[in-house]
């Protein structure tokens, strides 16, 4: 701070200063990292405007209520039993959530509108079936991985693609944001090899494939696989295209809740609960 020349400024200053301090959030003002290209611009403005965190950001902690932001058509990880939103995830954050002696409150949203909503502090905590990724990095933090993912390809059995090698000159449908969306255009799409459709939700790409419309889907594995089940005429390839971990995504501005969810979920990793929750929606092939 610059020297101040007189004692009236001193006092002034002092006061200011006191003021601030009374009124300062708990918790961290880490500078957030430019937001994920992926992520809706006219959302992710918002969430960078200032490095302080929000009033919203810092409620999962101060509220006693845990907002965890989702997109529910992600079976096992996310899914509506009745009205109820179910899965691996829920399951693993409400657990979290008891263990810090807080309140779980779910969210249905778009996958794409998910990191936009942890950045700006609409929710607390992101859970998806979320890869953790350079891109994604540079929005959010990311917890221990509680899971590895498999990225599959869907055909239609008639199809003459037998692995990711037969994409050239062909049309590939992916769930927007999803790493499935990031490797096909990584892959084949900038490279100018094939085209991508991309759809708000996997269901809708699954309907496309099905009727048609594009060639293949690379999704998640265990989607897939209720998927193909669901949907007469399509097959998962055997060769898989990529593998993932999945993480919980925490606010760059809330590194105290960061090491709270951190450290109950290690804790339940530990003691064995974590793969109880996966192996009761993930049966042994």
């Amino acid at each position: 701070m610059k020297a101040l020349k007189t004692a009236v400024s001193l006092v002034l200053v002092l006061c200011t200063a006191f003021a601030f301090a009374a009124c300062a959030p708990q918790t961290s003002t880490e500078p957030s990292a430019s937001e994920s290209a992926s992520s809706a611009a006219s959302e992710s403005a918002g969430a960078s405007e200032s490095a302080a965190p929000s009033e919203s950001a810092a409620a999962g902690t101060e509220g006693n209520v845990l907002t965890l932001g989702t997109n529910a058509t992600f079976a096992p990880y996310e899914y509506y039993e009745g009205d109820e939103i179910v899965g691996i995830d829920a399951d693993i954050a409400k657990l979290i959530a008891d263990k810090l002696g807080m309140t779980l409150k779910i969210e249905d949203m778009e996958f794409n509108s998910i990191i936009p909503a942890v950045q700006s502090g609409k929710v607390d905590i992101g859970m998806a079936g979320m890869t953790v990724n350079d891109e994604r990095l540079q929005a959010v933090n990311f917890s221990t991985s509680y899971a590895t993912g498999k990225q599959v390809i869907i055909v239609r059995e008639d199809s003459d693609i037998k692995s990711a090698d037969d994409f050239k000159g062909k049309t590939i449908g992916a769930q927007l944001a999803t790493t499935g969306d990031y490797y096909v255009t990584w892959d084949y799409v900038d490279t100018g090899l094939a085209q991508i459709e991309r759809y708000s939700k996997g269901a809708d790409a699954i309907q496309a494939l099905a009727q048609g419309k594009i060639d293949a889907v690379v999704i998640d594995n265990e989607p897939a696989k209720v998927f193909v089940a669901q949907t007469k005429g399509l097959k998962i390839l055997e060769t898989e295209y990529a593998l993932e971990d999945y993480a919980i995504a925490i606010s760059k501005d809330n590194n105290d809740l960061l090491q709270k969810i951190d450290g109950a979920l290690q804790e339940l990793i530990a003691s064995g609960e974590v793969q109880k929750i996966i192996d009761k929606y993930i049966k042994a092939e």
